[in-house]
This record gives C-alpha cells, sequence and structure tokens, in this order.
C-alpha cells in the first residue's frame, strides 16, 4: 500500500520550525558523510525543464526523489501552475515506495527553512532586526516566515515591481506573523533599513548594488539557480563571507558565484563553508558585528527528503491521506 497525499494535506501537517529542524538535521548529515547526494539531474523538452532530484539520508531513514518541472507557458496555455512537483518516499528497508506526496507546498517550505537555519548561525544574533525581502510570491511568503522563527524581527521591508503582489504579501504575512510590514519602492531604501535581506525573485539579472550594502547584514540568495543568472552582483559577493548550501552545487549550478569567477574577479576559494559545516562548528564564520554574510542556496534534494519525511510520519499520526493497493 501507498499513501497519496494532496497538497492541502501536506500543509495541513508541515509548520516552518519542524521543517527548520530536520532541514538543519539534513546538513548535519552531509557534512558527517551520512547523506548521500548525486546532483539533481535536467531534462530540459522543448517548452521547460524537468528536475529529477534523489537523496538518502541514513539518521533519519529517509529515502526518497523529488519529480519538479518548471514550465513558464503553463498558467496561460494549460491552466496550469509554472512549478510542478510531486515527490515519492521509499522504504530504505525495502525499497518500496510507501508515499506520494504533492512537492509543490514542501518545495516552498523546505526552501524557506533552509534560509531560516542559515539566517539562525550565520546573522547578527541579536533581536527586534528588520528583514528586507525582494519579491512578493509565494517563495518570498516562505522566506519571511522562515526568518521570523530564526530572529525575533521588528519589521519587515517588501519590494517587488508588482505592487498588486506587494498589498497581498503585506496583508497575508501581516496578519500570519503579527508582524509589521512595510512596502518600499526603491531597492536602496531597502538597504538602508534591512540587516537579514533575502532575495526570492525570478530575475536573471542583480536587483541590487551590492556597494551599498550595509556592514553586519546577512543576505540569503535564493531566486537564481542556474550558471547564467544571478540575483547578487559581484561586488556584494566579494563582500561578503560566502557559504555554500553545497560547493560542488554552486559551483555548477550558482551564477552567482560562477559569473564573477568566470570574469577573473575572485576564485573557487571564495566559498568559506558550507552550511553543514557551520552548523555542526566545524568551521566558524562570522566573527565581527560588521561581517556581511552571505548564504547561497540552490535546492539540495536532502531538504525535499528529510521535509518528506517528516511529512509522511506525520501524515500517518494524523491518519490523513489516502491508501492506494497498486
Amino acid at each position: 500500500m501507498s499513501l497519496l497525499l494532496t497538497k492541502d494535506e501536506v500543509a495541513k501537517v508541515l509548520e516552518m520550525a519542524d521543517c527548520m529542524d530536520v532541514v538543519e538535521k539534513a546538513f548535519v548529515e552531509l557534512s558527517q558523510g551520512t547523506a548521500v547526494l548525486p546532483l539533481r539531474i535536467p531534462i530540459a523538452p522543448p517548452d521547460g525543464l524537468a528536475l529529477y532530484m534523489p537523496a538518502y539520508l541514513k539518521e533519519l531513514g529517509a529515502l526518497a526523489c523529488k519529480v519538479v518541472t518548471v514550465y513558464k507557458n503553463n498558467p496561460t496555455k494549460h491552466d496550469l501552475p509554472t512549478v510542478i512537483g510531486k515527490v515519492l518516499v521509499q522504504d530504505p528497508a525495502t525499497g518500496e515506495v510507501v508515499c506520494i506526496m504533492d512537492g509543490g507546498y514542501l518545495t516552498a517550505v523546505r526552501t524557506g527553512a533552509v534560509s531560516g537555519v542559515a539566517t539562525r548561525y550565520l546573522s547578527r544574533k541579536t533581536d527586534g532586526q528588520v528583514a528586507g525581502i525582494f519579491g512578493a510570491g509565494v517563495q518570498a511568503k516562505m522566506q519571511l516566515w522562515a526568518m521570523a522563527e530564526a530572529r525575533k524581527l521588528s519589521r519587515a521591508v517588501v519590494y517587488d515591481v508588482e505592487k498588486n503582489a506587494v498589498d497581498k504579501f503585506i496583508d497575508e504575512m501581516g496578519s500570519k506573523l503579527g508582524l509589521e510590514i512595510v512596502r518600499t519602492d526603491s531597492a536602496d531604501t531597502l538597504l538602508e533599513q534591512a540587516d537579514i535581506v533575502c532575495t526570492a525573485t525570478s530575475s536573471a539579472m542583480p536587483i541590487f548594488d551590492g556597494n551599498k550594502v550595509r556592514p553586519g547584514t546577512h543576505i540569503n540568495g535564493i531566486g537564481s539557480h542556474t550558471p547564467g543568472a544571478r540575483e547578487l552582483d559581484t561586488a556584494i559577493v566579494k563582500r561578503s563571507i560566502f557559504v555554500a548550501d553545497s560547493t560542488e552545487a554552486c559551483l555548477k549550478e550558482a551564477g552567482d558565484i560562477m559569473i564573477p569567477i568566470a570574469d577573473g574577479e575572485l576564485s573557487e576559494s571564495h566559498i568559506k563553508a558550507e552550511l553543514g559545516e557551520v552548523v555542526t562548528g566545524l568551521k566558524q564564520v562570522r566573527s565581527s558585528d560588521d561581517d556581511i554574510t552571505l548564504f547561497k542556496s540552490n535546492g539540495l534534494a536532502i531538504q525535499d527528503v528529510a521535509t518528506a519525511k517528516l511529512v509522511y510520519d506525520k501524515a500517518l499520526e494524523a491518519g490523513i491521506g489516502t491508501d492506494v493497493d497498486f
């Protein structure tokens, strides 16, 4: 028997704080060598991109594969979301697929969760900081949720070219988090106010001037994850202590650092640590409140696998989902 879980059922049992905890454990496993993490496999049909993301976490007993597609014309041509994902959860002892779940909400939450973990370990350890969010879509919401779990924020500032999206963002997240959220129409103004910055846009070009980032700022770079695209300019990458979710992934997928390296502006050694090395204490990163720290997230299958195992266990406990005998 396999358990089927819809998006609503996944959302019913998946909370950000719990997701951050299991994602942190996944990065510990990656650092300590108990995770098996192949690079994601991309296939590019004419109209989109399909990604296959398997992983195994020994200590968590989690084995799964996520299939996610990105088809930009889906909303207009087929009345479907741009991003569609499903996760197959397996029993590590037998290989049996024990659960198939929707991966859309799961992906959004786990992407926020890793930024929450990075914020917990890399940002200044003071309350009352201001979060600055570039973007006002689904992922931007998850990023703010996670940062509010990691630090006690005083308020948030959001910037997006779509003003209607900003209005919805402020209404939804202000109510959800009990947090003051204000709009800004200037990237420079956001940087002047924010202590913790997140970039969660679809831009393929840098979205702010890295020279204007204040000392002490922590940045989570989330939106870009292909070699030719970057949200962050060379200036801020050079000024920052750069922490990768995976060095291998950053050097093969992240234009934010691949482009400056290709231009001869810096070398691969600019990557100071992986997140798992920071979490386990193997490497120390921030040594001063004036340091600028930068976490680059590409999205790793260990995040999906850890989160899917969490959702599966919680669904069994709650008695939700549909059993199917294939």
